[in-house]
């Protein structure tokens, strides 16, 4: 079975859960209190980690109890962290979150930390290490600058490499041409093509655009509407499924990790495409984004019951 590596973020949340937001100067009792860990980086690496027995992350943690913790989640879930760097004196990538139960609105604090730090120095000292992995999952948490690096590399050495835009920003030019899958969501296809995704037809004429800029193949994340994968004039539609959602957090990671694994396993892409919708319609089924990613027999029985009733 081939290998899947991560190179990305690793943030710890902390999650405030309030009765309404805050005036200026005011205190008011919290109704609970959470700390995760979470980041887009390492989101993926926990959903591929729970699909197929080997997966290595690449990214740097600061040297506070927050560093620690994560260190522990990748050891807890049998992720290979040896090219995770602490970074000594450097606080750990942390998002400080508010959630107003009257209206379920949030406001969130980003402080990157450690992950603004990895850099090509980083991909170059590991770079043998990650030419033991097959396909590579990375986001755009981490300076814009290693991620077109390390795809380059990659790409150069016949690896197969999955970027998820998200945040979404302008990529530099030719670095398209180093990604192999390019997963964006309809803001995010909108953003990197200026183009108009509001409804099917124009999501893939945009996608189809993302193409001719040097994208070879488009999945374009459309929500409850599945997803599609573009390719130059082929074009395929995989449906979603119909869950009773609890909690969308992480969505997107747990399908790109679902695509990822189910290469990794042998499956076609139109296939993949059908297991990724799975993962992540599964992943909303629980609270947080970690702990409510699904495990690889899980989604499988979903599969498999979800053909019996069609």
């Amino acid at each position: 079975m081939r290998k899947i590596a991560v190179i990305g973020s690793m943030n710890v949340d902390l999650v405030s859960r309030v009765p309404r937001f805050l005036m200026p100067g005011e205190t008011l009792t919290g109704l609970d209190f959470g700390v995760f860990t979470g980041g887009k980086g390492g989101n993926q690496a926990v959903a591929a980690s729970r699909l197929v027995p080997e997966v290595m992350m690449l990214g740097k943690l600061g040297d506070d109890q927050n560093g620690a913790l994560y260190r522990q989640m990748l050891a807890d879930s049998g992720i290979d962290g040896a090219c995770v760097e602490t970074v000594p004196g450097v606080r750990n990538g942390t998002t400080v979150i508010e959630v107003a139960e009257d209206t379920g609105d949030n406001r969130i604090i980003y402080f990157p930390g450690a992950n603004k730090l990895v850099d090509r120095v980083q991909i170059d000292a590991y770079f043998d290490q990650l030419l033991a992995c097959d396909l590579f999952l990375m986001q755009l948490e981490i300076p814009l600058e290693t991620v077109a690096y390390a795809a380059e590399k990659l790409h150069q050495a016949g690896k197969a490499v999955i970027l998820d835009p998200a945040p979404a920003v302008p990529l530099p030019q030719g670095m398209l041409e180093n990604i192999d899958y390019i997963t964006p969501n309809e803001t995010e296809l909108a953003l990197l093509t200026g183009l108009d995704t509001g409804s099917p037809d124009k999501l893939i004429a945009a996608a189809k655009a993302l193409n001719r800029m040097g994208a070879a193949a488009v999945i374009a994340k459309a929500g409850a509407d599945g997803a599609y994968l573009i390719r130059g004039d082929e074009v395929h539609h995989a449906p979603g499924f119909q869950v009773n959602a609890v909690d969308t957090t992480a969505a997107g990671d747990s399908f790109n990790a679902g695509f990822a694994a189910a290469l990794c396993r042998g499956m076609g892409e139109r296939e993949a495409l059908r297991f990724a919708n799975a993962a992540a319609a599964l992943s909303t089924q629980g609270a947080g984004a970690q702990g409510a990613m699904p495990a690889y027999d899980a989604v499988q029985r979903f599969l498999d019951s979800y053909q019996k009733g069609e």
